[in-house]
C-alpha cells in the first residue's frame, strides 16, 4: 500500500480510545482530549490514531500549547510522521502556538524528526508512588525525550 491511500479523517475520544486499548504498547486509554484524528487504509479500516489535548504538565498549559498524549498505528509505512504532521496542522488551525509530545528515550523519534519537530529536553523517568499516596505503574518508568514544534 503506498502512501497516497492513506486517509486522515477526524475520529471521536471513544473510537481513539478503542484503537489505542487494542494496539499501544505502553499506554491504556486516554481521559480527556481536544480532538483526534485516524488514519485509515482504502479498505477503510483504521491503520492509527493521534490523540491531541492539553499539555499535561501545568507549567506548559499555557493556552497556547496542546499536546499529543497519544499516537498509535500499525506500522503502515509513514503512518506516525502523517499523523504528527495532521496533528500539528490541525492544532496551528486552531490557533494553536506550538505542541509537545514525549517519547521513550530508547525510542528514535524519526517520525517525529520527518514531521519537523525536534528534540526539546529529556525528562528523568520517574513512578507515580508514594509512601503516602501508592499507585501502581502502569506505564514505563524510563526517561523520555520531549520534542516541540513551534509555529
Amino acid at each position: 500500500m503506498t502512501d497516497a491511500a492513506l486517509i486522515l479523517r477526524p475520529v471521536s475520544l471513544r473510537a481513539a480510545n478503542e484503537y489505542i486499548s487494542d494496539n499501544h504498547r505502553h499506554h491504556g486509554r486516554c481521559q480527556g482530549y481536544k480532538f483526534a484524528i485516524g488514519l485509515f487504509n482504502g479498505a477503510g479500516n483504521m491503520v492509527g490514531i493521534v490523540v491531541v489535548g492539553r499539555p499535561v504538565s501545568r507549567i506548559l498549559d499555557d493556552g497556547v500549547s496542546a499536546e499529543v498524549t497519544r499516537l498509535c498505528t500499525d506500522g503502515s509505512r509513514n503512518a506516525c510522521s502523517k499523523l504528527y504532521s495532521a496533528a500539528w496542522r490541525a492544532a496551528k488551525a486552531m490557533g494553536y502556538r506550538r505542541m509537545f509530545t514525549y517519547t521513550l528515550a530508547s525510542e528514535t523519534g524519526v517520525s517525529l524528526k520527518a514531521s519537523g519537530w525536534r528534540k526539546d529536553i529529556q525528562v528523568n523517568g520517574r513512578s507515580w508512588d508514594t509512601p503516602s499516596r501508592r499507585r501502581t505503574d502502569k506505564h514505563p518508568t524510563e526517561d523520555k525525550q520531549r520534542w516541540v514544534v513551534i509555529a
